[in-house]
């Protein structure tokens, strides 16, 4: 468990370092953002991704909105694995996350704090449904029965850090 939130800790700490950009009071600024935003739109509907954008009333800025994929990790149907075994899945496991993130197919994972039936996201950077749902049944503790997925599409601005 240490080790899963370690590598969610790590991933959380990644996601947060994009950058942002203000472009108040410098109408070039302005006008590059509009045109980045517009060229960012561009190549993430190219590529097959879901987006829309709106303009903020506050800033005036052009938001752009990306459909992500949610996959909630739950408590799988077999989880009587040794604690051997349960150490190796759990090694596995986060090897694949691990992998994900590096790929470019993950921005986030983690576990929750709690005991509870849902054990953890994992937030897929990819096209379609289709495609998150393969990655994330790729993983060795959904491979073993240990975990099972439920995935959802999710929206979120284009850049933006948690905070």
């Amino acid at each position: 468990m240490k080790a899963f939130l370690s590598v969610g800790i790590l991933a959380l700490i990644m996601s947060c370092t994009a950058e942002n950009k203000t472009t108040e009071g410098n109408p070039e600024a302005s006008t590059e953002a509009t045109t980045s935003v517009k060229a960012l739109k561009k190549n993430l509907q190219d590529q097959g991704y879901q987006t829309f954008d709106y303009i903020d009333e506050k800033t005036g800025d052009t938001i752009l909105m990306q459909q992500y994929f949610i996959a909630f990790l739950k408590s799988g149907p077999k989880r009587s694995q040794t604690k051997a075994e349960a150490d190796s899945l759990q090694r596995l496991h986060l090897q694949h996350l691990s992998r994900m993130y590096e790929e470019g197919y993950a921005d986030i994972s983690g576990p929750f704090g709690d005991d509870g039936a849902i054990r953890g996201i994992t937030i897929y950077n990819v096209p379609t449904l289709e495609m998150a749902d393969s990655l994330a049944n790729m993983d060795p503790m959904v491979q073993s029965g240990r975990l099972i997925i439920e995935v959802h599409p999710w929206w979120a601005a284009k850049g933006f850090s948690l905070r």
